[in-house]
């Protein structure tokens, strides 16, 4: 079976050789790899599971949850903590992933705070493309990173339709 995500390397997503880095159009080709590293951990995004852990290496686990399901997004809170730790006090990143649009988008930098319930992600109306630029690189290299490392979320943790 054609696995999509497996197959396509991130390098062939076009973008125009105007495109400078911050622009809004190397942003949507980043939000464009993104799609496709986080393919490449989670397998079908179309099918995720609620939640799901996989480890990295001996001292690491990168962890999903999903926080919201839309008939075109899907908004996953995605963490990476260290083996026997608790996850309070780590930061997560909220993204969302649009499946029409086949981009995924770091949409918000959560810091859990220790025994307080976490803060409502900030609103991106009206905000400067230098944050969003600066969220999604930091997630492309962390999706990038834990790629090169093995790490995948099982098969069979997704859910089924």
């Amino acid at each position: 079976m054609y696995d999509r995500f497996m197959m396509t390397p991130d390098q062939w997503c076009e973008t125009s050789w105007r495109a400078s880095p911050g622009s809004f159009v190397s942003l949507m080709t980043l939000y464009e790899s993104n799609y496709i590293r986080l393919g490449w951990l989670c397998g079908d995004l179309d099918r995720l599971a609620e939640q799901a852990a996989a480890r990295i290496d001996d001292a690491l686990t990168l962890e999903y949850r999903v926080e919201e399901r839309g008939p075109y997004t899907t908004l996953l809170c995605l963490s990476l903590r260290a083996l026997g730790e608790a996850a309070d006090g780590l930061p997560s990143l909220l993204v969302r992933v649009y499946h029409d649009a086949r981009v995924v988008e770091a949409s918000d930098v959560r810091q859990v705070a220790r025994h307080n319930p976490p803060a409502p992600p900030l609103p991106v109306l009206g905000e400067t493309l230098a944050p969003r630029w600066a969220r999604n690189v930091m997630l492309n290299k962390w999706l990038e990173y834990c790629a090169d490392r093995g790490c995948r979320f099982e098969p069979a943790a997704a859910m089924t339709v």
